[in-house]
């Protein structure tokens, strides 16, 4: 059996947290840059060109790419043949968010109760962390920074078998239209099929923080992710909203069984700063 000390995950973590919120995925960079030289629309290129900038800027200086450094989100897959050690495996992942957004200077977005006093906790924790047991003896974290102008977007629809896939298309063509510009465009949209109301949208969250240039393994829902793609980016949204051809980069889908008579789908849309690091113990 590995083990793996509460210590090292805290060090991980803090380092995701910098590296997510400071370097812009390469695919992301790249697919920006081909944008900017295809839309058609000579504002939508200026803006995608600024975003590149913005993007090599923010590497090159160790500066956040946005304002809105977002909450931690974390994927977590620890194999069942891991022991960690030295204390509480939370607290072991909310002391790395601490440190990486107190000492990065990264800004602090999270508030401790949601309703009333809505208090800044200060260090940005706790983080939203989501945990699966896997096979192996490594374990795996994903972090994937999320502001809130895109996921205050976010769109969960309940629909019937009888909706099919007509259904499926106009729920994330409905999401996107009514994120328009305030999902800051070009978008990477994560979409969530199945399971029911909660599996759905972390589906959808699980989609969004894919590597841009991954597909679906089912030719079904690769096919479907494609068309989606298309369908989106002929909304004429754009860059920013201002316009074009370039509303997203592309649609990811993720999905599970589900009930007889349920059809849940789940929006989850990224900004063009669709961030996240990994690293594996």
């Amino acid at each position: 059996m590995k083990e793996i000390s509460t210590s090292a995950i805290t060090a991980a973590v803090a380092q995701l947290c910098l590296t997510a919120c400071c370097h812009l995925p390469k695919d992301m960079c790249a697919a920006l840059a081909k944008a900017s030289t295809v839309e058609p629309s000579p504002l939508g290129r200026q803006i995608l060109a600024q975003l590149v900038e913005n993007a090599h800027i923010a590497a090159q200086e160790t500066m956040p790419i946005c304002q809105d450094t977002g909450l931690a989100i974390i994927f977590a897959d620890i194999g069942q043949d891991v022991h960690i050690t030295g204390g509480d495996f939370t607290e072991a992942v909310n002391a790395g968010v601490r440190k990486g957004y107190v000492d990065g200077y990264l800004r602090k977005s999270s508030v401790a109760e949601p309703l009333f006093e809505r208090n800044n906790t200060g260090d940005n924790t706790p983080a939203v962390l989501h945990v699966r047991i896997v096979p192996g003896d490594a374990l795996r974290l994903r972090l994937a920074p999320k502001g809130a102008g895109s996921e205050n977007k976010s769109v969960l629809k309940m629909l019937v078998p009888a909706d099919g896939l007509e259904g499926v298309r106009q729920t994330v063509l409905d999401a996107v239209q009514a994120a328009g510009p305030n999902a800051c465009p070009p978008m990477l949209v994560g979409v969530g099929l199945g399971g029911n109301m909660e599996l759905a949208c972390l589906l959808a969250k699980r989609a969004c923080a894919r590597d841009l240039n991954s597909v679906n393994e089912d030719p079904r829902y690769a096919a479907l992710e494609k068309d989606l793609l298309q369908l989106i980016n002929k909304t004429g949204i754009g860059p920013q909203g201002l316009g074009g051809l370039t509303t997203a980069l592309a649609v990811h889908v993720e999905w599970a069984p589900t009930h007889i008579a349920s059809l849940p789908v789940a929006v989850n849309i990224n900004c063009h700063a669709a961030r996240h690091a990994e690293i594996v113990l």
